[in-house]
């Protein structure tokens, strides 16, 4: 099982150092500590537009810097405000790919005072790899960044 210390998440967000900084190092240290988090980013909701945009992320560059409520995984969860896994993307016809590697994705949407305000957004080029531990602790971890926002 993988493992991450959320007392290492709950420093990172609490230190001084400016937000995006805080949400690229965070982003960091998911990628780098679990092996099947291939890219981790942060998308921020526009609510004047009804779209996200890319904020700070670990991984390849993505062409995705905005998308629309509604489009994509993402853009689902704007529209819903719940969790979802997707253990093949391959089998969404609503998907959006950021990448030919990308099999899996898992995407956590983040509240701040009721309202959605980000989502945590996770591929992997692994086959079914998340489970009910990545969905708590993600869970957790978005409360932190939370209040970030």
């Amino acid at each position: 099982m993988p493992f991450i210390e959320l007392k290492r998440i709950k420093g990172i967000a609490s230190s001084q150092i400016e937000r995006n900084e805080k949400l690229k190092s965070i982003c960091t240290l998911l990628k780098d500590s679990i092996l099947h988090y291939d890219w981790v980013g942060f998308y921020i909701v526009d609510d004047f537009k009804k779209e996200l945009y890319l904020g700070p992320y670990a991984g390849d560059p993505t062409e995705h810097t905005r998308i629309p409520f509604g489009k994509g995984i993402c853009g689902q969860v704007a529209e819903k405000g719940n969790l979802v896994i997707i253990q093949d993307v391959s089998e969404q016809s609503n998907y959006l790919s950021c990448s030919l590697n990308v099999k899996s994705e898992i995407v956590v949407p983040i509240f701040k005072n009721g309202k959605l305000t980000a989502e945590l957004d996770i591929d992997s080029h692994s086959d079914s790899p998340f489970t009910e531990w990545d969905e708590k602790v993600l869970k957790k971890i978005c409360v932190i960044v939370s209040k970030l926002f």
